[in-house]
């Protein structure tokens, strides 16, 4: 194999572990598995979520549960996902990740409104002893719609008899799955 080739597939392999981690970030905000989130940052990881919370990744998830506490459905769909490896240090990169986050909340007259918020993320990654994960995560809200009240109703004919997610262990998927299990990456 030319050293071309094996860069190539070092550079091929660097960005589905950092694909996988965006991702399984997503799975553990949505599923409130805070175990789980705790894996994807290194433990001196900084987190910037603009007015929700600013600093180390291990105190923003310490503050999840308060954070998440009115909201009844999370949602977060990643689209564009633009990776750049540091090509002076291969274990470190930065990437640019589109994300479309639905929120259904509860209001202070005790309904609820729909959140969408169309947004990026800007991150770092590093790679230690063989693991990459977050070591600095930034969002950026380019776009938000509102709706208040919710439109979501989950009690429509239309889904009568479908699988219904929730937020926290409750969720279907850990009784259907076996090798997606809670707090685990």
């Amino acid at each position: 194999m030319t050293e071309d080739l094996q860069q190539q597939l070092y550079a091929l392999l660097a960005k589905q572990s950092i694909t996988e981690l965006i991702h399984g970030y997503c799975n553990a905000a949505d599923r409130r598995d805070y175990d789980k989130m705790r894996s994807y940052y290194h433990d001196d990881a900084l987190d910037d979520h603009g007015g929700f919370f600013k600093g180390l990744a291990m105190e923003f998830i310490d503050k999840l549960p308060e954070i998440q506490a009115p909201m009844e459905i999370l949602h977060h769909n990643v689209t564009t996902v633009n990776i750049k490896l540091d090509p002076d240090d291969t274990n470190k990169a930065e990437g640019e990740v589109y994300v479309l986050a639905f929120h259904t909340m509860k209001t202070s007259d005790s309904g609820t409104m729909d959140l969408l918020i169309g947004g990026r993320y800007f991150d770092k990654y590093e790679q230690r002893d063989g693991l990459w994960k977050f070591s600095h995560r930034a969002v950026v809200a380019d776009w938000v719609n509102i709706h208040n009240p919710s439109t979501v109703d989950l009690k429509h004919p239309v889904i009568e008899g479908s699988l219904i997610g929730k937020p926290g262990p409750e969720d279907p998927s850990y009784a259907f799955f076996s090798l997606f299990k809670r707090g685990e990456r």
